[in-house]
């Protein structure tokens, strides 16, 4: 075999490489800078190849798993021996480049999931009041439908409380390409949080304008790539990240979770109740924290009962839509152990009694159709 066509069948074979971040190919990319063959002096050796690789910056925190990666896709052609790979830095040219591809030609950071044409199921996940588990479900039911296949994103958008980072086991910045943002994979789900640019134990002391900001540049600044479903996990109670959302993402749908607790409850009516003054949808009621199950099979409702139902009814009837309870989740100790520990429950102990619902929850989520609000019709007024 010449090293022409062994150098063609190596690019072939680095087609298949997979940048961890962007989750495109490298070739695709225009990371592979050179391919280059050294003929075996013994005719029973393998070929000499040396692949060079250009990083989107010097200090890419995934080289080691590229390394590696493109070693394997390397080695395992057929007449190659020894496999190099001699790692360099795009220059400023190349990423203005990269760049614009990554955002469909244009060099100027827009919200993709505010365009007509956007395919992606936005959910905010929404509550009265802080304590009623939003962060686990939200952090959950992204990790489910990711485990069923679907492509997710996370925007953690409670600035002042965030807390998505631990409960999915993040634990470094995006990767920052000059003004665009790669957002950190966990579980398979794209992350990203003001959580990552803080020091620990430093509060974020923010007002209205700069929330909008970071609201914005998480949305617009971070490379999402095509997603199928986009989780906001969003403050407690009606303020300006919730307004935000609405005006930066108007045809995004509101999930609310509350207690069973009736004054939770009531709380989370009115975080539902401003979708009527924000033209956004109501998908749903998630009840947490409904039940302890006993050793004995009975329940200890340590909450009270019936509130996730009240939610439902009163949004419903605010709302002129059916706005059903989605699932009541159980006092489960693995829910919390897997928030602690940066698993969700639902990949950790999947069987278990909260993760179930969890899971079922998701998969009603996924499998909705996203309506028409805001896409484009190709429709032309006549007269």
């Amino acid at each position: 075999m010449s090293t022409t066509d062994l150098e063609a069948r190596v690019r072939d074979a680095l087609s298949g490489v997979i940048d961890p971040e962007i989750r495109r190919p490298l070739t695709e990319l225009d990371m592979i800078r050179s391919i280059q063959v050294e003929a075996p002096q013994d005719a029973s050796d393998g070929a000499h190849v040396t692949v060079g690789v250009d990083l989107t910056i010097a200090g890419c925190p995934m080289k080691n798993t590229l390394v590696s990666d493109v070693t394997a896709a390397t080695a395992a052609v057929e007449g190659v021996g020894r496999v190099d790979v001699d790692l360099g830095v795009m220059t400023p040219e190349q990423r203005q480049a990269l760049r614009s591809r990554l955002r469909g030609g244009s060099g100027d950071p827009t919200i993709p999931f505010a365009q007509p044409d956007s395919l992606t199921k936005v959910y905010a996940v929404a509550s009265g009041k802080g304590g009623v588990g939003k962060s686990s479900v939200t952090a959950n039911l992204a990790a489910a439908m990711a485990a069923d296949g679907l492509t997710v994103g996370v925007v953690d958008a409670d600035i002042y409380g965030f807390s998505i980072p631990r409960m999915l086991g993040v634990d470094r910045q995006p990767t920052r390409v000059d003004s665009m943002l790669l957002p950190p994979i966990a579980h398979g789900v794209k992350v990203v949080s003001i959580g990552m640019f803080v020091p620990e134990g430093q509060p974020v002391v923010w007002r209205g304008p700069m929330l909008h900001r970071a609201l914005e540049q998480f949305l617009a600044d971070v490379f999402w790539g095509d997603l199928d479903v986009l989780l906001l996990d969003l403050p407690p109670g009606t303020g300006d990240i919730a307004i935000s959302v609405a005006q930066l993402l108007p045809g995004s749908e509101i999930l609310v979770v509350t207690t069973p607790q009736t004054a939770a409850a009531e709380v989370a009516e009115r975080a539902g109740s401003v979708a009527t003054q924000t033209s956004q949808g109501v998908i749903g009621v998630v009840e947490n924290m409904s039940w302890l199950e006993q050793p004995d099979g009975s329940r200890l409702e340590v909450f009270g009962a019936g509130g996730g139902q009240t939610v439902a009814r009163r949004l419903s009837d605010a709302t002129g839509t059916d706005v059903p309870l989605l699932g009541q989740v159980p006092l489960d100790l693995a829910v919390r152990e897997g928030g602690d520990g940066g698993t969700p429950v639902v990949l950790t102990d999947p069987e278990s009694s909260g993760a179930q619902v969890l899971r079922d929850v998701a998969r009603r989520l996924a499998g909705r159709e996203r309506g028409l609000a805001g896409r484009r019709l190709g429709v032309t007024p006549v007269g």
